[in-house]
């Protein structure tokens, strides 16, 4: 098993890494499920203020990915984030070369408006390349782009961590005016966010610097071989060196985006499908889909419904699991069919036949004495005095073994199910 962190989350695989920390598949044994945990790798002030910073950021939107909790375990700390499996953008352009333009625009659209949430808060990210942007597994479907790793990001006005002629960010992907040491601004974003455009379409890094060079000397450059003129002045627009020319917002990019998606060719059928597949490698020895391989996991009895009531439709969702046995139905009493003799059990001396009707309230049944006898003293039954006592007491009360031992099989039944309901609650 691997190393526990707070009692909650344990370590189980790492699957990548960053700026300041490695990243962790892990189990979270609250929630129970798994996530990406990053681990902070250096310990010194300034890697923890960071740190600090990010474990704070808390945008909810489909399109970011940012951290929902964080654990401290002696010296060490780390935040969790959901857990994406389809690798990233760099990984994707890595297996299919150039993208179809509007499959670029579909991307293209999940993270200007990804990045609209962040600007909202006041947040720059400064760090958007494709390796930060994750993919979730959707396969054929409509991708799904997260918008990850705001290890350097800082809200506008914050003081900065570093010096102000020291640039920190990825080599390729900065502004022109972050070169020059600007102010962190949300314009620097929208820049990184037209070189990914680039990347998406050409297949490989672009050439910030010579880019800058095209546009200084020569003003927009013509669309590059392979790119639809629509969707180039979108990109070139974005990808503009003066930030007071390029798009006010990411708001803005989008409506631009969107015009120009409408003006495209239709896809081809001959265009290769793009799949997005599962990067994470096989869970490693000891843990399962359902968590660590435990004891109590690895022989945890599947929990049933509830036995239906007489009539009532199925659970929703019950359908396909085993269903508890129905209690056994008590029985009811014996009609004979039509046409069969019934059969009438002999009387008790000495008692009336249950079966004759009731004797009614006039002329009681009278039999004369014989002139000069006594009083007539009834018979004594056969089998002496043990049997006339049986016969004044008559048959003993309750119903019949026969009857009373399957009314009782059913109540001990409807006592085990009514103790099984309980404590599946």
């Amino acid at each position: 098993m691997g190393e526990v962190f707070a009692g909650r989350y344990e370590l189980v695989d790492p699957i990548g890494r960053g700026g300041v920390g490695e990243i962790w598949r892990a189990w979270d044994h609250r929630r129970r499920r798994y996530v990406a945990a990053k681990v902070l790798q250096q310990r010194d002030a300034h890697s923890l203020l960071r740190f600090v910073r990010e474990q704070a950021l808390r945008i909810d939107h489909p399109y970011v990915l940012a951290p929902n909790s964080w654990a401290a375990d002696d010296d060490k700390v780390l935040f969790t984030m959901d857990l994406v499996r389809g690798g990233s953008l760099a990984h994707l352009v890595g297996d299919y070369g150039p993208l179809p333009p509007r499959l670029v625009c579909v991307l293209l659209d999940q993270l200007l408006a990804g990045l609209t949430a962040v600007h909202a808060e006041g947040v720059v990210h400064r760090d958007i390349k494709p390796a930060n942007l994750l993919l979730d597994a959707t396969g054929t479907g409509t991708p799904r782009l997260r918008l990850s790793d705001f290890g350097i990001s800082m809200r506008k006005g914050e003081p900065r961590l570093t010096e102000a002629n020291y640039v920190v960010g990825t080599p390729g992907y900065f502004a022109p005016e972050q070169l020059m040491g600007a102010e962190p601004d949300f314009p620097q974003d929208l820049f990184a966010v037209g070189l990914v455009a680039l990347f998406m379409l050409s297949g490989h890094k672009p050439d910030a610097h010579a880019l800058v060079e095209q546009f200084t000397t020569g003003g927009v450059p013509p669309a590059p071989q392979g790119i639809p003129e629509p969707l180039w002045q979108v990109v070139a627009t974005l990808l503009n060196p003066d930030p007071d020319a390029r798009f006010r917002s990411a708001t803005g990019a989008r409506k631009a985006l969107a015009a120009a998606r409408d003006l495209l060719p239709e896809s081809s059928p001959e265009e290769e499908a793009v799949e997005v597949f599962d990067q994470l490698g096989p869970l490693p020895e000891g843990f399962g889909p359902d968590g660590p391989l435990t004891v109590a996991n690895a022989f945890r009895l599947p929990l049933l419904p509830p036995p239906p009531l007489p009539g009532a439709p199925p659970l929703p969702g019950s359908e396909g699991l085993p269903q508890p046995p129905a209690p056994p139905t008590p029985p009811g009493p014996m009609v004979p069919a039509a046409g069969q003799p019934v059969h009438v059990p002999p009387v008790p001396a000495g008692r009336q036949s249950p079966y004759a009707p009731a004797h009614s309230g006039g002329t009681k049944p009278y039999s004369a004495a014989h002139p000069g006898a006594g009083p007539l003293a009834p018979a004594p039954p056969a089998g002496g005095r043990a049997a006339a006592r049986r016969a004044r007491q008559g048959p003993p009360s309750g119903p019949p073994a026969k009857v009373a031992v399957p009314v009782l099989v059913v109540a001990l039944a409807c006592f085990a199910v009514g103790i099984w309901a309980l404590l599946q609650l």
